[in-house]
């Protein structure tokens, strides 16, 4: 008896995806609900997972365009895994003792098994690699428990393999410059062609949309950092401590953010055919680069949750895009968009609205600058933000009132706690 795995549909209006890599062998055994292949849809990455255990025959080629309800491999079924006959052991002979360089080799792989189990691994992590991780709120024993938990291919020990059997007989004749790949120097003129994913293909169709279908302008501002990083430096450790997350920015902008819509609500709204959509809740979308390109998974009511509530949110979706595993569900419905090109180094970018939302807030990186502070010259850590926003349902006061409002919240955290407003204020019934 067979069953027949057929494609699943990804979302509406989706009628074929592409068969992007087979996780098993033709022939191989495959038990219940083992992941077997992954597909690419102009909406996701899904995973195919086989429905019995048995004996899995192949139907599609990896990289093949199939459509949706397609059948892509059959289960013969069978509830014992076949066993593979080992090899008659060849007859003892005695052989001199091993050479000293192969103890050593030996030595140093024990060694190394030790280090992995035991997670005593020194990770050789670049600067900006470690700031994308302090933003992200990972710590190195993250990283090693995930690549404990990396599924290892055939293409990934054929890589390895033949890096380490790579021995050039001499030198290159061209010096290594840090950051600059060899293919990019003068006399390289090696091609690669690459069949564009329907995801990249689709987030492509959408930007181009957004550039003739909206009117999107961007204003600026720009946030002394010092208030923030002051309060972060000094309770980021019992922060941690009880929570179990690192305190980061992007939590602190997410409630700046939804204190501010309150406030101008015009901002958080949507344009649906002739009608204005408006909401009373921040679904806040959280723009992450995944594997495969940037995603924006969604955190659902953002207004509601605490900073630490926000960081484990952030923390959860972060990881699932890294797996992708995230889900349609979990990408999509969002109300606004924050964006934080400054883990890249960036300074200033003016970023693109994400569809059918109205505005989108940017975030960038953070250098010592001088300012004006009470009429003196300090130098302090600032952060330029940018607001890209529909001009079709919102208004260039309504835009710099708001980014006004979140650079105010920032540089006074307290406000955060009083609905955008000064304690002062409060205390004056103002």
């Amino acid at each position: 008896m067979t069953i027949e795995i057929k494609v699943p549909s990804p979302g509406e209006s989706i009628s074929e995806v592409i068969l992007s890599n087979w996780l098993v062998d033709d022939g191989a055994y495959v038990e219940k609900d083992q992941d077997i292949a992954e597909v690419d849809s102009d909406k996701a990455t899904l995973s195919l997972a086989a429905e019995a255990a048995g004996i899995i025959r192949l139907k599609a080629k990896a990289g093949d365009t199939v459509e949706v309800g397609a059948v892509v491999a059959v289960i013969e079924l069978t509830d014992e895994k076949p066993q593979t006959s080992a090899p008659a052991p060849a007859p003892k002979k005695e052989t001199a003792p091993a050479p000293v360089e192969t103890k050593k080799a030996d030595a140093v792989v024990n060694e190394a098994q030790k280090a992995v189990e035991n997670q005593d691994i020194s990770l050789h992590i670049s600067p900006l690699a470690r700031k994308i991780m302090e933003v992200e709120n990972l710590s190195e024993a993250d990283l090693i428990e995930a690549i404990r938990h990396m599924r290892i291919g055939r293409k990934d020990i054929a890589f390895l393999k033949a890096q380490k059997d790579k021995q050039p007989a001499t030198p290159p004749l061209q010096a290594e410059v840090p950051g600059v790949a060899l293919s990019s120097w003068p006399g390289q003129r090696s091609e690669e062609r690459k069949r564009m994913t329907p995801l990249r293909k689709k987030l492509s169709e959408r930007l181009v949309s957004v550039k003739n279908e909206t009117a999107m302008l961007t204003t600026f501002n720009e946030v002394n950092m010092s208030p923030i990083m002051e309060l972060r430096s000094k309770y980021k450790d019992a922060f941690k401590q009880k929570h179990g997350v690192n305190l980061g920015f992007m939590s602190f902008f997410t409630k700046a953010v939804t204190e501010a819509l309150r406030h101008f609500p015009q901002v958080n709204a949507q344009i649906d055919g002739d009608d204005i959509l408006t909401f009373d809740y921040v679904d806040m979308s959280i723009a992450v680069s995944g594997p495969k390109g940037l995603v924006v998974p969604v955190i659902r009511n953002a207004e509601m949750l605490s900073l630490a509530e926000i960081e484990l949110a952030i923390k959860d979706l972060a990881t699932k895009a890294r797996e992708n595993k995230l889900t349609l569900e979990e990408m999509s419905g969002g109300t606004f968009t924050i964006t934080n090109g400054g883990v890249f180094g960036s300074m200033l970018s003016t970023p693109i609205i994400n569809p059918p939302q109205s505005a989108i807030l940017g975030m960038h990186n953070i250098v010592e600058r001088p300012i004006a502070v009470k009429g003196k010259v300090e130098i302090h850590p600032v952060m330029y933000v940018a607001l890209s926003y529909d001009h079709r349902i919102i208004d260039g006061r309504e835009s710099v009132s708001f980014l006004v409002k979140v650079k105010e919240m920032l540089e006074n955290p307290n406000r955060m706690l009083f609905g955008g407003k000064d304690p002062a204020e409060i205390l004056l019934d103002l």
